[in-house]
C-alpha cells in the first residue's frame, strides 16, 4: 500500500516538475526539486528520479514513433481527444 501511495506522489509531482521545466525553460528545475526532497526523504528522491527517467523515456519512444510511423502520431491525438 505505502509503495502505491509512493509511486503516485512521486509521478503526479514529476509530472508537474517536468511540466514547469517546459514552461520555465529550466534544465536545472529537475535537479533542484530532486535535491530538495532528497534532503528529507530519499526514498521519495528515488522514486521521483524513477517516474522522471520513465516520463522522459515514454516521451522519447512516442517521438521516434511518430518519426518512423507519422501516422501513429495522428492516431495517438485522436485518441487524447476522446
Amino acid at each position: 500500500m505505502a509503495t502505491d501511495i509512493l509511486t503516485q506522489i512521486a509521478d503526479k509531482l514529476a509530472q508537474d516538475v517536468l511540466a514547469a521545466e517546459a514552461r520555465a525553460k529550466n534544465d536545472d528545475l529537475v535537479d533542484e526539486i530532486s535535491k530538495g526532497i532528497g534532503a528529507t526523504s530519499t526514498t521519495l528522491q528515488e522514486a521521483f528520479m524513477t517516474q522522471i527517467r520513465v516520463r522522459r523515456a515514454e516521451a522519447r519512444g512516442r517521438a521516434l514513433l511518430a518519426q518512423l510511423v507519422p501516422e501513429t502520431a495522428a492516431g495517438a491525438a485522436d485518441e487524447s481527444a476522446d
